[in-house]
């Protein structure tokens, strides 16, 4: 990451264009440098002046008397190229291109170039943040090499954004509300740089606590996803992602020139990566002020203190609406507040002290409620009152505020109501480092930022429920889907799928194919009636363009008119459509059951998706259906059912026979598991799918199919379990286990596992005592991204109380590797009951031979000099052994392309 180092960390900066012309935007980068106190050197190159804003200037990229570490490029867009070039001949890393348009020149070849200034970057191994940028602000570094007309105060949120005038709105605004940024680096365009890297370096940055994020477009679906559900973990990311229309996703890629995936996929990406979406520019403030200065919140209890009733009403309405929570007072608060309340007050939350209360009522019931454990997080409202002045009351609760001892517990925020004298009271709020809001609906769209921030964290982190083995053929699927494909049939219809979904245990219609309307009747008088029957023709894609699906036919005569019904309109309006006859099916049983739809969608960015929602007619995926990203667990699926349910995407109707929530789940489990094995399905469509309480029944399907080349897990945004790793050993006592990947559904036996190893082993592999570990540890051990890390478990089969046998982990080896794949950190566990059959060395094996097939350069690893059977079995297999007696460690390293000891 040496470019991304000296971008965020420059120490020499080069500005390519800069002039003495106020206009021009190589004058204000300049003056920015100059008037931000950068330490290094600042070196101005223009042919033009001898020097530019008094700094002695060079007339070529040549005649730099160093190599600068960071370059601003604020030339032209024709003249980058050779810009580009010649800083790379230069031996710089990193540069920043200002200029616009540079994805709209199109060389001889049809590359861009925005194309060729990337390709010649690479060449020399430099990196490009750009083109479209503004620059770059590092306020702790007193950098601002941008030519944004507003500076950044320092503070602990990082703001990256490809929108400039957004960047300069935040600025503009945090400056008036005092609020800072640890870095503000405008990407523009992101033909190189982009968000994936960057949240890599910033989650590992003590001066940032939170990062927001401004997105018009993701290129890297795959890369985006690994590093924004590992930056999530560490720190608060929020989402503002532009292009929720169609018609504002269309302007988005014109913007940034990137591609324009469904706006329904990126909410679940943003979701599914722990990260948490704003809708607009109002949310967006709300946003930064929250993080601003808000602490973690400790529940969702809201407690609201007003001395007007109307406000608190409408912050209620609004918390309402977003599924908040509002507190419940105690008896013995009650009792207090009583005690210094008029008789009239509330007597419940929101706590309404009335209209006529002074600023002693206030401090009085603020140190009241601040008391009690009653509240996760206090509102506290002021609307303009003589008897309690907007800024004194404001002045006198902050005093309350800092001297409280329990005040920080609680996540504090205010809203002072109207503008004149109120400014000066948010400014004072605001100043003191508590939250200020202009509306109730404001403070309370803040408040519930940090709840869904919340509930997505730790609905990210639920253990599944294991689903057990899924009973598939993939191998009867591929030989389905090839014949099909060599008899050129790309477009699959109901009876065409049928083989498909039942080699992966789904319930379908038995259907049978007719040649006529005379054979068509013959079948119904067989199979029973009532029956459907339905058109055949691979030119015709929807059926119903020629009303070419009759239901509920209930004799022979009805089966044989309607089957010539369907043929004579096809003879009328496509006389040239090719006619493979007629499907008859038995109707199936609909009272009481709800139909539902279930798609797969291949999205521009984030690959195969899977949408859900209620059948209709008219059904926009845009609108009408909840999504999820594969692949999918337990966990996964039901929070997307839920999710569809909250959204209205699925109507729980009064039915006699109400959705199994689990079922529905096992079987989009199943989709999941579908379109991991088949990368020859490109879209797959269940519609309807009869649901009848833990019944799942497929009644229509279509499916499209296509020749795949290439590593079908690469196609996905998540990369899914990988079953090609697992293996069985033979230990030295003849017991056989199983070396697998790690699964979220492993965290039971984790635990198990982890209380059968002693506490000297368990210090030795964690450098402290660590106790029973808790959910979300257990969590991060076992819910890892296969991407950049690997934990391989291995396991027996043992007998459990009931007399059944159930797999049981007895070792775990992992590695986590750096967000370049160069670099990867490994540790080994073992049952401390099962040392000398063998395990430990089979365990490090394993890991060498992952990391290696993955490509890592080197293993390291890092134990106690008093763990000598670790170091022992580190030596055996090649690593280089350095022990520091003083600091109480050894190191271990294991380049993996030297000829060491293959294991």
């Amino acid at each position: 990451m040496d470019g991304i180092d000296k971008l965020l960390k420059p120490q020499s900066i080069t500005v390519i264009g800069a002039s003495n012309n106020p206009e021009r935007a190589g004058n204000v980068v300049i003056r920015n440098l100059l008037s931000g106190c950068f330490h290094g050197p600042i070196m101005p190159v223009t042919p033009k002046y001898d020097a530019v804003a008094g700094v002695l200037a060079y007339p070529t990229i040549d005649s730099l008397p160093r190599v600068p570490d960071l370059a601003i490029v604020c030339t032209n867009a024709h003249r980058n190229v050779e810009v580009i070039r010649q800083l790379g001949e230069k031996g710089v890393k990193v540069a920043i291109v200002l200029a616009a348009g540079m994805n709209t020149l199109y060389n001889s070849d049809g590359t861009t170039k925005e194309d060729q200034i990337f390709a010649i970057a690479k060449q020399y191994n430099m990196r490009l943040v750009g083109p479209n940028s503004i620059g770059l602000i590092l306020p702790w570094l007193n950098l601002n090499a941008s030519f944004s007309p507003i500076a950044a105060n320092r503070g602990n949120i990082a703001f990256i954004s490809q929108s400039a005038a957004v960047c300069t709105t935040i600025l503009d605004w945090a400056k008036n509300k005092n609020i800072g940024f640890s870095t503000f680096l405008s990407l523009g365009d992101a033909c190189d740089i982009n968000f994936a890297e960057l949240l890599d370096r910033l989650c590992r940055d003590s001066k940032t606590e939170a990062i927001l994020l401004y997105i018009d477009s993701v290129k890297d679906a795959r890369r985006f996803m690994s590093a924004a559900r590992a930056a999530a973990r560490n720190r608060r990311i929020l989402v503002v992602k532009s292009g929720r229309t169609r018609a504002g996703s269309a302007a988005a890629t014109i913007h940034t020139g990137g591609s324009a995936g469904l706006d329904a996929v990126y909410d679940a990406a943003i979701r599914r990566s722990g990260m948490l979406r704003v809708n607009n520019t109002h949310e967006l403030f709300a946003a930064v002020e929250t993080l601003a200065h808000s602490v973690p919140l400790r529940g969702e209890r809201l407690a609201i203190l007003t001395n007007g009733g109307g406000p608190a009403i409408m912050a209620v309405d609004a918390l309402s609406d977003r599924g908040g929570k509002l507190a419940q007072l105690s008896d013995n608060t009650i009792a207090k507040l009583d005690a210094v309340l008029p008789f009239c007050w509330s007597h419940a939350n929101p706590i309404d002290i009335i209209g006529d209360a002074d600023i002693t009522r206030y401090e009085q019931a603020v140190n009241i409620l601040l008391d009690s454990d009653d509240f996760d997080a206090l509102l506290i409202m002021h609307s303009p009152s003589a008897i309690a002045p907007g800024n004194a009351t404001a002045k006198r609760l902050v005093d309350v505020l800092n001297n409280h001892p329990r005040s920080r517990k609680f996540n504090i925020l205010t809203n002072w109501a109207g503008e004149n004298e109120a400014i000066r009271s948010r400014n004072t709020f605001t100043e003191a480092g508590y939250p200020a809001y202009r509306t109730p609906e404001s403070a309370i769209s803040a408040f519930m930022h940090l709840v869904e921030y919340r509930r997505n964290q730790k609905q990210l982190m639920e253990t599944p429920v294991s689903y057990g083995e899924i009973q598939a053929n993939p191998r009867h699927v591929h030989d389905v889907v090839n014949h099909l494909l060599a008899q050129g049939i790309c477009h699959l219809e109901t009876h065409e799928v049928r083989p498909v979904l039942e080699s992966y245990g789904f319930k379908t219609l038995p259907t049978w194919i007719a040649e006529d309307p005379a054979e068509a009747a013959h079948i119904a008088e067989q199979i029973g009636y009532p029956v459907a029957i339905k058109l055949r023709s691979p030119d015709i894609r929807h059926k119903s363009e020629v009303h070419g699906v009759l239901l509920h036919l209930r004799n022979a005569t009805e089966v044989a008119n309607g089957a010539q019904a369907i043929l004579d309109r096809v003879s009328l309006d496509y006389p040239q459509a090719r006619i493979d006859g007629l499907l008859v099916q038995r109707m199936a049983k609909r009272a009481g059951a709800q139909e539902l739809r279930v798609s797969v969608h291949n999205d521009a960015v984030f690959g195969p998706v899977i949408l859900l929602g209620e059948d209709a007619a008219e059904w926009d995926i845009h609108k009408d259906a909840a999504v999820a990203i594969p692949p999918l667990n337990m966990a996964l699926a039901r929070y997307m059912v839920i999710n569809a349910i909250k959204t209205g995407k699925i109507k729980q109707r009064s039915l006699p026979d109400r959705i199994d929530i689990p079922a529905l789940c096992k079987l989009l489990v199943k989709i999941s598991q579908l379109i991991i094995d088949c990368p020859e399905i490109k879209e797959f469509d269940i519609h309807p799918l009869l649901a009848s309480g833990n019944e799942m029944t497929v009644i229509d399907a279509s499916m499209t199919i296509a020749i795949f080349k290439g590593n079908k897990a690469e196609r996905l945004a998540i990369r899914p379990y990988p079953k090609e790793y697992e293996e069985h050993v033979t230990l030295k006592d003849g017991s056989m286990i199983l070396l697998r990947p790690i699964l979220p559904e492993d965290e039971p036996k984790h635990a198990q596992f982890i209380s059968q190893v002693s506490v000297d082993d368990l210090y030795k592999r964690f450098f402290s005592d660590v106790g029973e570990l808790n959910h979300e540890a257990l969590a991060n051990l076992t819910q890892i991204d296969y991407d950049r890390e690997m934990a391989f478990v291995a396991t027996r089969e043992v007998m459990n109380v009931y007399g059944e046998l159930e797999e049981s982990i007895i070792g775990v080896t992992r590695a986590l590797s750096d967000p370049d794949n160069i670099d990867a950190e490994f540790a080994i566990l073992v049952r401390s009951d099962l040392k000398g059959v063998g395990l430990g060395r089979i365990l490090m094996n394993k890991i060498i031979r992952y990391c290696r097939e993955t490509g890592l350069q080197r293993i390291t690893g890092m134990t106690m000099p008093a763990n000598r059977g670790m170091i022992m079995l580190a030596q055996k297999v090649g690593f280089d052994i350095d022990i520091q007696m003083e600091d109480g460690v050894v190191e271990m390293q294991l380049p993996l392309e030297s000829s060491h000891q293959q294991p």
